[in-house]
């Protein structure tokens, strides 16, 4: 962050969810095995992408899904929410996005970590009717989120805590996970924990592995097996 300016390294139109307009962040407060944009959320001062106002994204996302006929967009790449200043920066960008075309769909993908810790940050978010958040679980136990994410398991149940406070205060929010690091018994394990927080398990979304070499390496580096499908 530069004061409410956000490091982002690409807009661009996508083929996911039916076609959305993307705004790629940089940043994460995790590091996790699988992640396809590992390297710049290990080094985020090191790459030489710009930072923009909130204004700057809307506009920029705004244009894609004109040019494009979206109706949908949203953040991906990194953790949108890392702080009281970037959840600021999201919220105005929500605001802007909804100035202009109030009939868009907003998808927030999130790992949850800071909407669990922050409880004021679902109050601001539940403003928006028409705000989707995928919240991508990354371990069904602590020990299992501290090798996937690279994170202290003591944070295991933050995310699943937020997600269960948006759930409560009418966010359409479910959860994601990736199934080769969870495989069948882990599902279950998860879906108990869900089951837990009154979070309905079918609304579980599974995503499945892109293999690249640097991320078999950091699964073969963390000594973390991989579930065949």
């Amino acid at each position: 962050m530069q004061g409410l300016a956000r490091k982002y390294y690409r807009f661009r139109p996508a083929k996911y969810y039916g076609g959305i307009a993307t705004a790629n962040l940089v940043g994460c407060p995790f590091l996790c095995a699988y992640c396809w944009n590992y390297g710049r959320n290990l080094h985020p001062e090191l790459s030489r992408d710009r930072h923009y106002s909130p204004q700057e994204v809307a506009n920029r996302l705004l244009v894609i899904v004109k040019r494009k006929g979206f109706n949908k967009v949203r953040f991906s790449g990194a953790e949108p929410i890392l702080g009281e200043q970037s959840f600021e920066h999201i919220y105005r960008v929500l605001k802007d996005v909804y100035k202009a075309n109030p009939g868009l769909d907003f998808i927030l993908e999130t790992n949850g970590l800071l909407l669990g810790h922050g409880p004021g940050f679902v109050r601001r978010l539940s403003q928006f009717e028409r705000l989707e958040v995928r919240v991508a679980l990354k371990g069904y136990d602590e020990e299992s989120f501290e090798g996937i994410s690279g994170s202290e398991r003591r944070f295991f149940e933050l995310p699943i805590e937020g997600l269960g406070d948006m759930i409560r205060n009418g966010i359409n929010a479910w959860p994601a996970i990736m199934y080769e690091m969870f495989g069948p018994e882990g599902i279950e394990k998860i879906n108990q924990e869900l089951k837990g927080h009154e979070i309905r398990p079918e609304e579980l979304e599974i995503e499945y592995l892109e293999p690249y070499p640097f991320v078999l390496e950091n699964l073969k580096e963390r000594s973390i097996s991989i579930h065949p499908c």
